[in-house]
């Protein structure tokens, strides 16, 4: 997910995006574990979305939305 799509959602659907992608990460982790874990490069690409979400909600709580 791009960041400028992500500027657009709120708080809150930012929050849960953020739930959501935490747990894919955990369950990816897990399978890599278990060695079944089909694209490896999935991994460093949910990151980065934590990432971004993390970055767009910073910059939300020093900027304001309309910002």
């Amino acid at each position: 997910m791009k960041a400028s799509e992500m500027r657009k959602m709120s708080v809150s659907e930012l929050n849960e995006k953020l739930k959501e992608l935490k747990d894919e990460l955990f369950k990816l982790r897990f399978q890599q574990a278990i060695n079944q874990l089909e694209n490896p490069m999935r991994i460093s690409a949910v990151k980065k979305d934590i990432a971004r979400v993390f970055t767009v909600l910073r910059d939300i709580e020093l900027n304001g939305k309309d910002a």
